[in-house]
């Protein structure tokens, strides 16, 4: 399947945004990313001007005209009404523009839209519709198809102007090529679908590759008007109005005294209308997806420039000036048959639905706050999305709060070390028991209360100004004498600062007594070592005296052997 919107995924911030302001939950949010159900979504573009972080990008096909522009067909550009508010309101000087750029020649789709307002007239006028739903918006039309079928019967079975025209066009040109020029997404869906366009580009597009081609349109000379048959006397069209609030109302020359003529722009709108259709009678619904209908629509440009009532004007005013001849109604082919369009997704029993909320502790009706923060309107609708894979059970915010801040109060308040966290005027924010016994006080005392009156606040004022990461130091309290290993760190991004403490008091106490004991034992053992070397050296003495006394005795003795042994002889 083709895709039309792109989701940059490296971009999504897992916000949930987009799917907030999608208008049917055609995003799947698994792993933390958001990717579009192509199958249920209706091209609204509202997901791209949501996103924050350009991850949904509406896909080119700018290089695939490019290339049509290039080939030896004709290519005849099909531009949208909503031209004149977005661009000029000059359609020759426009016209001039698209054919220096490579197109062969350029129509107003207006063309077609005139003749499905003549269908729209035919079609009241059999009085067969208890209402009838008028649009040439592909979202609504698949809005209708895809979430509310039983409005299908009312909806007309007419081809949008779009494909009118593109019809119109083949018959004039047969062997052409057609390129669709306008202000919406859903149109490149409906062209593929169709299969008479070869292409739809968005304004956007288009503005890029004038741009690329240094084209513009003031300073392009109008092209000479087409030749036209003799005998025409159209020269307005008031389907020009079509981009506009009760624009298909406006191009009708008169009205059917059986219906009440009213407008729907906006999605949320059209849903609230389509949901309660069968509630009605004798009403025409002119019905588009965008608020303010096409002149504010997701590709439109020129939007800050007076807004949505400056572009009114520009259409209006448009409307009103002389258009090329178009001559009488065209007998071309333009009735349709709108279907039912599948759903893939599964209904959950109301048990499924009960486990599922019961996930995110939700047991009791009270306990659902549709708070909307995960996108959904409802817990219920939400649960729905995670028994069809759409969601996940983690995107309940006020739940994963709850959670995370009980799991960290735990953490925090069961830890074995001292916590506590600050703010930019060192105020204490929180604190856990072991922290204040630490400090020399209790939580209820010091929680609010300036670190100032506990401790020295100096390597603290270090962390919140100088960036200074304190790791491990050793401090002794100034309030306690508690000596411990000191963390401090400030908060990225945040003028707040939280800090560990460790009681280190036992261990310097071990080691202050061990170094006393070991001061006391060298001491010691240094006082019995003089002892022994002053009795060494009085035994040395001693034994000195004796040796020499007993030399002399055996001197004496030997000269007296001696002697004895003489007189023998």
């Amino acid at each position: 399947m083709r895709e039309y919107l792109n989701f940059k995924q490296a971009n999504c911030k897992n916000c949930y945004k987009c799917l907030r302001e999608c208008p049917v939950k055609a995003i799947t949010v698994i792993g933390d990313r958001a990717r579009i159900r192509d199958d249920l979504c209706v091209l609204c573009g509202h997901c791209t001007g949501a996103c924050s972080f350009n991850a949904k990008q509406v896909v080119s096909d700018a290089a695939a005209v490019k290339k049509l522009l290039g080939g030896k067909k004709k290519v005849i550009a099909s531009v949208a009404p909503a031209f004149a508010s977005s661009f000029t309101d000059d359609f020759g000087a426009f016209r001039a523009a698209l054919i220096k750029l490579g197109f062969s020649d350029a129509f107003e789709t207006a063309e077609g839209a005139r003749e499905v307002t003549y269908r729209y007239q035919k079609l009241l006028d059999t009085k067969k519709y208890r209402n009838l739903i008028a649009s040439a918006c592909p979202s609504i039309v698949r809005l209708i198809g895809l979430y509310y079928p039983d409005a299908l019967e009312f909806l007309a079975p007419v081809v949008s102007p779009m494909v009118a025209h593109a019809k119109i066009l083949h018959e004039k040109f047969p062997d052409c090529k057609i390129v669709f020029l306008g202000p919406c997404i859903a149109k490149k869906r409906e062209a593929d679908e169709c299969g008479i366009i070869d292409a739809a580009l968005t304004f956007e597009e288009l503005n890029g590759m004038l741009r690329e081609a240094g084209i513009e349109i003031t300073a392009v000379p109008a092209a000479k008007p087409r030749d036209v048959k003799s005998g025409t006397d159209i020269k307005k069209n008031a389907a020009r109005n079509y981009p506009i609030n009760r624009g298909i109302i406006k191009s009708f020359g008169c009205f059917s005294p059986d219906y009440e003529y009213i407008s729907v722009d906006g999605l949320a709108r059209a849903k609230d209308v389509l949901s309660n259709i069968k509630t009605l009678s004798g009403m025409f619904i002119e019905m588009h997806a965008c608020e303010f209908s096409c002149i504010n629509g997701p590709c439109a440009l020129n939007k800050e420039k007076g807004g949505f009532i400056k572009a009114t004007e520009t259409v209006r005013a448009y409307a009103k000036t002389g258009a090329e001849p178009m001559g009488g109604f065209s007998d071309v082919k333009l009735e349709c048959n709108y279907k039912k369009l599948p759903d893939s997704r599964r209904t959950p029993s109301e048990e499924e639905i009960k486990k599922i909320l019961e996930a995110t502790g939700k047991y009791t009706p009270e306990d659902e706050l549709n708070c909307g923060a995960c996108g959904y309107n409802t817990c219920r609708e939400k649960a729905i999305a995670v028994f069809n894979g759409m969601a996940e059970i983690s995107m309940c915010v006020p739940y994963m709060r709850e959670r995370a801040e009980g799991l960290s109060y735990d953490i925090i308040q069961n830890s074995p070390n001292g916590i506590v966290s600050l703010d930019g005027e060192l105020n204490v924010l929180d604190i856990n028991e072991k922290a204040a016994q630490l400090l020399g006080g209790t939580k209820s005392l010091i929680k609010g209360d300036s670190l100032e009156k506990y401790h020295n606040p100096a390597d603290f004022y270090s962390a919140l100004y100088d960036n200074v990461f304190i790791t491990g130091r050793k401090i002794q309290l100034d309030k306690t004498g508690k000596w411990v290993e000191m963390t401090i760190r400030k908060v990225k991004n945040q003028n707040l600062l939280f800090c560990i403490m460790k009681d280190i008091t036992d261990d310097v106490d071990y080691t202050t007594r061990l170094n006393k004991i070991k001061e006391e034992t060298a001491q010691a053992a240094s006082e019995v070592v003089s002892k022994q070397m002053r009795v060494v050296q009085e035994i040395a003495s001693l034994l000195g005296e004796t040796t020499a006394e007993t030399k002399i005795a055996l001197l004496k003795l030997c000269g007296a052997l001696n002697e004895d042994a003489k007189s023998d002889k």
